[in-house]
C-alpha cells in the first residue's frame, strides 16, 4: 500500500483504477480492507482511494494526549486529496461517513458527490432533543471508555460487536475473527471523542454544496434511524435511500445491495 507523509502524519491507502477520484472512508474497527468489494465495483470507471484512519494499518496512531476531533480525522482525507483533480467524491460508512461529512465541509466545492452509509454524528441527537437515542449511544461510549481504560478489550469487543453486528454476534464469531476484531478496537477508544464532542449544527451540513446521498437500513439501531430522520428534515435537497434489511453493517455484509446504489449515484446522481 502506498503511504503519504504530511508533516508528522503518515497515511496509508490503496489506489486503484482511473477516472474521477472517489475517496472511501471506513467504519470503526474495519480499516480500508472493508472496501474490497466496492473498489472492485468502481475501479473500471473511477480512481478509487481507500485510506486508513488514525491507528489503522500504517497510518499514524492517535497520541491520546488530547481528545480526538472530527477535524483531525478529516485532515487525513484532505491530505489525500491535495494532488487529486476536482471533482473528488467521498464515500463513508458509520464513523467514516461522519468524518466524510466533516471533510466535505472543509473541502467545499471541490467535492462533487458525497455518499453517507449509516452516518453516526451522535451529537445531532443531543442538539435535537432525541434524548433516549442519545443516551443509548452514550451508554455504548461509556462502556468502551470504561473497559478500554482497564485494558479489558474482550468486554469492549462483546458489547461493541453485539450492538453493531446484531445480538449474539460475539458468541458465534470464530476465534480467529475475535482476535482480529479485538486488535482493531483500540482506535475506537478515541473515535468516540471525535463523534460525540462535535458541535457542528445540522444547518451547516445542509449548506454543503456536494450532491449527497444517505443510505440506511430499516433494521439499524435506533440512534442511526433518528440521525437519518434529523438529516432528512434539515437537508431536503439530499437524497435518502432506505434498504429493508441489512443492519448497520450492510456495506460489509450486503454489498450486493449497497454497492450498486453507490455506483449508480456516483455515475448519475440518482440512487
Amino acid at each position: 500500500m502506498p503511504v503519504r507523509s504530511k508533516s508528522a502524519l503518515r497515511i496509508d491507502y490503496t489506489d486503484d483504477g482511473a477516472g474521477e477520484s472517489v475517496v472511501l472512508v471506513h467504519s470503526s474497527v474495519s480499516g480500508s480492507r472493508q472496501w474490497r468489494a466496492l473498489v472492485d465495483a468502481l475501479k473500471d470507471r473511477f480512481r478509487v482511494l481507500a485510506l486508513n484512519l488514525f491507528g489503522y494499518g500504517e497510518t499514524t496512531r492517535w497520541s491520546g494526549t488530547s481528545p480526538q476531533t472530527l477535524y483531525a480525522q478529516a485532515q487525513l482525507v484532505l491530505a489525500l486529496c491535495e494532488d487529486v483533480a476536482d471533482p473528488v467524491h467521498l464515500v463513508g460508512h458509520s464513523f467514516g461517513a461522519t468524518v466524510s461529512m466533516k471533510a466535505a465541509s472543509l473541502l467545499g466545492r471541490r467535492v462533487g458527490k458525497l455518499v453517507l452509509l449509516e452516518p453516526n454524528p451522535f451529537h445531532l441527537l443531543k442538539q435535537h432533543g432525541r434524548t433516549d437515542a442519545f443516551l443509548e449511544s452514550r451508554a455504548l461510549r461509556d462502556h468502551v471508555k470504561c473497559f478500554g481504560s482497564l485494558g479489558d478489550w474482550t468486554a469492549v469487543a462483546e458489547r461493541f460487536a453485539d450492538y453493531w453486528m446484531g445480538d449474539g454476534s460475539w458468541a458465534t464469531m470464530p476465534e480467529k475473527r475475535r482476535q482480529a476484531f479485538m486488535q482493531s478496537l483500540p482506535p475506537v477508544f478515541h473515535e468516540w471523542d471525535a463523534v460525540m464532542d462535535e458541535e457542528t449544527p445540522v444547518g451547516e451540513w445542509s449548506r454543503m454544496p456536494a450532491r449527497t446521498l444517505v443510505v440506511s437500513t430499516a433494521d439499524t439501531r435506533r440512534p442511526i434511524r433518528e440521525i437519518v430522520a434529523i438529516l432528512a428534515r434539515a437537508c431536503p435537497g439530499w437524497r435518502f435511500e432506505e434498504l429493508p434489511e441489512g443492519g448497520h453493517m450492510a456495506p460489509l455484509t450486503r454489498p450486493d445491495l449497497v454497492n450498486p446504489i453507490v455506483r449508480r449515484f456516483l455515475e448519475t446522481g440518482a440512487p
